[in-house]
C-alpha cells in the first residue's frame, strides 16, 4: 500500500523544532501507513527522529536575501516529495501551500503558533516605519489565503478572538510540553539554581529575570541564573551582555545561536527555579507561555509573574512563588525559596492531553 506523505514546513523553526517535529511530526509518524518530512532551519542537535525525514535547508541570516529565498527552497522540496498534506507554520509559506494545493492536490494545513501581524508591529525586530506596512501585508495574505486551507491549528486560546480569519475549520491545539520518558530533575545541593529558557527578548522579560537575580543574589550568594535561548536580534543581545557583565553568578548560554531542546531539558533538570515574567505587550496578552507548561510539567518551582490564569493553573499543584517583578520584595521571596512545593501533581500540562485531539482532527483529511 502507498504511504502518504506528510510534510511539516518552517522558515525559521529548525528541522528538530519541539512543537513541528517533536509534538506534530512525533505523533503524525506513529500512525500507520504514513511517511512525515520536516523542512526547516539547520539544527545544530545530533538528535534525530529515526522515523522522521528532515530536509533543512541552508543557513541564512534572519533579515537577508537568503531568508527571502528560503519558501522557494521549500517549494523545491515540496516538488520533490509532492506531499499528500502539507502543515505549514508561518506566513512566509503561505503562497507556497497554495500552489502545492493547486498543483499536487494536497491537503494544506496552516499552524499559528504566533500573531505574526502583532508579532512584526509591536517588537523591535523591523525598523519602526516598516512594521505598519509588513504587519499589514501579514495580516493581508493571511486573510486573502487562509480560506484556501483546509485547516487551522491555533497553539493559543486567545488567538480565537484575536484573528478574524480561518474560522472554518479551526482547532486549538496547545503548545504543552513534551517530556522524555525516565526525566527527573537533580539539582545541585551547594547552590540555588535558577533559569529563564526560551526567547531571549524584552518582551519575554529577560531584564526583569536579571534584575530580579541580581537583587536576590546581593541577599543571598547561593542564587545562580542561567539565561538559556536564542536572542534575534544581535543588539539586543549586546544589551543582555551588558547587564550581565560581571555577574559571574549569571551564565549566558545560546544567545546568538539556537538552542536544541535537548540541551534547554538538561538546564531544567539542573535547576531549582524557573522564571516566568512577561511585561505587558499588546502581542504577547492572554497567552499562555509553552515554559510555563513546561516548567509545570517538569515539577520545577517558578517565581511567577501575577497573571491570573497562569496563577490558577500553578495552584493547583503549588508549583510558585508569586513575585511582582516592578517591586520585588526579595527578603520574602529568599524566604519562601524553601517552602514545598508541587504538593500534588500537575495535570494537563503536557503534550499527551492534546495528541488525540490533533490526530482525530487532522485524520478528517
Amino acid at each position: 500500500m502507498k504511504k502518504r506523505r506528510i510534510v511539516l514546513a518552517s522558515i525559521l523553526k529548525p528541522v528538530d523544532d519541539t512543537r513541528m517535529t517533536e509534538k506534530l511530526g512525533a505523533s503524525l509518524s506513529e500512525v500507520e501507513g504514513v511517511d512525515v518530512y520536516v523542512i526547516g532551519y539547520p539544527s545544530q542537535s545530533q538528535a534525530s527522529l529515526h522515523s522522521i525525514t528532515s530536509l533543512p535547508l541552508h543557513s541564512f541570516k534572519r533579515i537577508s536575501l537568503g531568508r527571502m529565498l528560503a519558501p522557494l527552497i521549500v517549494f523545491k522540496k515540496c516538488i520533490q516529495v509532492k506531499p499528500d498534506v502539507l502543515i505549514v507554520n508561518t506566513h512566509e509559506l503561505l503562497i507556497v501551500s497554495v500552489l502545492n494545493r493547486i498543483l499536487f492536490g494536497s491537503k494544506i494545513v496552516y499552524d499559528i503558533q504566533e500573531n505574526y501581524a502583532r508579532n512584526i508591529l509591536f517588537t523591535p525586530a523591523f525598523f519602526w516605519l516598516l512594521r505598519p506596512l509588513l504587519a499589514g501585508f501579514v495580516r493581508f495574505k493571511e486573510v486573502l489565503l487562509t480560506p484556501l486551507f483546509q485547516g487551522v491549528l491555533l497553539a493559543e486560546k486567545c488567538y480565537e478572538k484575536e484573528l478574524p480569519f480561518g474560522r472554518k475549520n479551526r482547532i486549538v491545539i496547545e503548545n504543552k510540553a513534551i517530556v522524555p520518558a525516565g526525566f527527573h530533575r537533580h539539582p545541585p545541593a551547594h547552590k540555588i539554581k535558577i533559569v529563564f529558557t526560551g526567547t531571549l527578548a524584552e518582551s519575554t522579560g529577560v531584564f526583569r529575570a536579571i534584575g530580579l537575580v541580581q537583587k536576590l543574589h546581593q541577599l543571598n550568594p547561593k542564587i545562580e541564573l542561567e539565561l538559556i535561548g536564542y536572542c534575534a536580534i544581535p543588539a539586543l543581545l549586546g544589551k543582555i551582555r551588558s547587564a550581565i557583565n560581571g555577574c559571574t553568578f549569571i551564565q549566558l548560554t545560546g544567545g546568538d545561536r539556537l538552542v536544541p531542546h535537548q540541551q534547554v531539558l538538561e538546564a531544567i533538570r539542573t535547576a531549582h527555579f524557573g522564571i516566568v515574567c512577561y511585561p505587558p505587550a499588546p502581542h504577547t496578552r492572554n497567552k499562555m507561555p509553552t515554559k510555563l507548561y513546561e516548567y509545570l510539567a517538569c515539577e520545577l518551582p517558578i517565581l511567577l509573574q501575577q497573571e491570573p490564569p497562569w496563577i490558577n493553573l500553578c495552584n493547583q499543584s503549588q508549583a510558585a512563588i508569586l513575585v511582582d517583578f516592578d517591586n520585588p520584595n526579595v527578603a520574602e521571596i529568599n524566604t519562601q525559596l524553601s517552602k514545598p512545593f508541587y504538593t500534588t501533581k500537575p495535570r494537563h500540562v503536557t503534550w499527551q492531553s492534546e495528541e488525540t485531539r490533533f490526530l482525530d482532527w487532522i485524520n478528517k483529511f
